[in-house]
């Protein structure tokens, strides 16, 4: 029996939280970009109706580092498109060939929150919202990694279903070297994708690891060359991508040394950049993911999720009180050290005499910061 007698609105109803007032162009940087892209096959074809959404870090002059209201943008960016019914996946990157991200907004950290832990507890409110953002987005997630991927822009990286880098990019965190922990995601995600050991050396030593060493150790879906030499695509340089065993261990991945890097540090500053083969590995998984049932793809997307989801959720609040406390002793030195290189030649305390002086039960007050603070240039 029909029933076309029973009422029925067919109003299509809107589902985003937030409008176009979190993003700029690339003439507002810094900002977040988001763009809607038309879906395109292999071979080329517009998809009618079907787009892949783009949320894109526009700080190139600082790293594409996050200030807060670029954190904004992105949570933005991931609810749009979340809520939009038209988009396929969501592809999450940074202006430039440098740098996805380097985290936080370094200046703004230290002129700005540093010793007002309340208001950066505000901040780090922010900042769960976006990774819960990424995690939360009822579409596929994947990061472009078009450039160094450090520090917080390693965390929200990571918070996505797919990475695909770049192989000038580099990957590790800063926390424990510039005053932090890296409790937005890392001390969480990094033992679902390394062994317990590797995470807990990138984790804290602030080594930084090329793409090929993470491919590897798979943190990463996939690594493509960006330089070109005419028409051949040229490998980084700096990396050692053949394997061989050194002192009974496999050499992959690390990066040269001795004079061959300074060779090897011209040739990517001479030799042209392009994202062809960059943008080619995401179109793939994009097109992939368009041709499964939707429903489906994110219900095993979730799935495997909920297992990132479990310890970020656990630990994301109490990491946030202690990240707001911290910006009134560590934090205020790390970044402070870092603000000011420009000023003082050094970008971090020294080390030994902090250790020094809380051997000797020193108060963490103005004195203490003073000794330990690289002194001004001539």
């Amino acid at each position: 029996m029909a029933l076309d007698w029973m009422p029925r609105d067919n109003a299509i109803r809107n589902h985003q939280l937030f409008g176009t007032e979190h993003w700029g162009t690339d003439a507002d940087a810094p900002c977040v970009v988001f763009t809607k892209k038309p879906l395109t096959s292999p071979a080329g074809e517009v998809i009618p109706d079907l787009f892949v959404a783009e949320i894109r870090l526009n700080n190139p002059k600082q790293y594409n580092s996050y200030t807060t209201e670029m954190v904004k943008g992105v949570i933005a960016g991931f609810n749009a498109a979340s809520a939009d019914r038209s988009v396929v996946a969501a592809i999450f990157t940074g202006t430039g060939f440098d740098a996805f991200c380097t985290g936080g907004n370094t200046k703004e950290y230290s002129e700005y929150y540093s010793r007002r832990p309340n208001e950066y507890g505000e901040y780090m409110d922010l900042f769960n919202g976006m990774v819960d953002a990424i995690l939360m987005c009822k579409k596929p997630t994947i990061c472009r990694v078009n450039g160094m991927r450090v520090a917080g822009g390693q965390e929200i990286g990571m918070a996505c279903d797919l990475a695909v880098s770049s192989d000038l990019a580099i990957f590790g965190q800063a926390g424990a070297r510039h005053g932090s922990a890296p409790d937005g995601g890392s001390t969480d995600f990094l033992p679902w994708f390394l062994s317990m050991e590797d995470a807990m050396w990138n984790c804290v030593s602030c080594e930084m690891w090329s793409a090929y060493k993470m491919r590897a150790k798979n943190l990463i879906s996939k690594v493509v060359p960006v330089l070109k030499d005419g028409d051949k695509w040229v490998r980084n340089p700096l990396i050692i991508t053949d394997k061989y065993v050194d002192d009974g261990a496999i050499v992959y991945g690390e990066y040269i040394t001795g004079p061959a890097a300074k060779e090897a540090k011209e040739k990517v500053k001479a030799l042209p950049k392009s994202f062809e083969l960059l943008d080619k590995e995401v179109d793939k998984i994009v097109w992939t993911f368009a041709n499964l049932f939707p429903g489906c793809v994110m219900k095993s997307i979730d799935g495997i999720r909920a297992k990132k989801k479990f310890f970020w959720d656990q630990a994301k609040l109490p990491n946030r009180h202690w990240l707001m406390a911290n910006m009134n002793y560590e934090a205020f030195l790390g970044f402070g050290a870092f603000n000011t290189k420009k000023i003082t030649g050094k970008d971090v305390i020294d080390f030994l005499k902090f250790r020094q002086l809380i051997a000797k039960g020193a108060a963490a007050d103005d004195a203490t910061f003073e000794a330990v603070f690289a002194k001004p240039q001539g």
